[in-house]
């Protein structure tokens, strides 16, 4: 019923994450109205993310293409000695974003989940040991999400890193600040009990 553009816009557009079909076939509709130059100004933006993007070789975050290793991984006032694994890159701009922690980072790519096929081989932990393996890292942070698979992956590098001899810790969990304890899961009422700290 839609010319092919249009439509071929549409399929390609609902194949992002959080966009279903009527999402896509408004953003479709609002690019074929919008000046011409917004949807060129999309265009460029979408293929200078392939051409002028790489990932840095060693902790695997995005960097500009060209460059070996990131700027944080060339940084000499960040700690060499702790590293904080996560999932994607978006997760180093929240920690980056509160500019608490100054040490390195090793990005997974992903998480372990059976479920879509993705294994150990798929994420970026033979990379993580490897870099462990030449010394100098006293602390690894397993700051996966507290999610199934965010939990399984880090029940599944915990002891690899452990037989390295490095100090393993794992984010806190428990309640928000401002959240209310009627409104709490069970899971996360039960960490934060077990995780209470002395009073200060």
């Amino acid at each position: 019923m839609l010319p092919d553009p249009i439509q071929n816009l549409i399929f390609a557009l609902e194949r992002l994450p959080g966009i279903g079909p009527k999402t896509a076939s408004r953003l479709a509709f609002f690019l074929l109205r919008a000046p011409e130059e917004v949807s060129g100004q999309l265009a460029e933006a979408l293929t200078d993310i392939k051409t002028r993007i790489a990932f840095c070789q060693e902790c695997f975050n995005i960097t500009t293409a060209g460059r070996e290793r990131c700027e944080i991984c060339e940084g000499a006032q960040r700690d060499g000695s702790m590293i904080c694994v996560v999932e994607e890159p978006l997760d180093v701009l929240a920690f980056e974003r509160i500019s608490a922690y100054k040490g390195k980072y090793h990005i997974l790519q992903g998480v372990l989940s059976p479920i879509e096929g993705i294994g150990p081989d798929d994420l970026k932990i033979r990379a993580l040991l490897e870099r462990i393996q030449r010394g100098g890292v006293k602390e690894v942070i397993l700051a996966t999400n507290p999610s199934m698979e965010g939990e399984a992956t880090a029940q599944y590098l915990y002891p690899r890193l452990q037989a390295l001899g490095v100090r393993v810790t794992r984010l806190a969990r428990g309640l928000p600040v401002g959240g209310d304890l009627e409104y709490a899961d069970q899971n996360t009422l039960l960490r934060a009990l077990s995780g209470r700290q002395e009073m200060e």
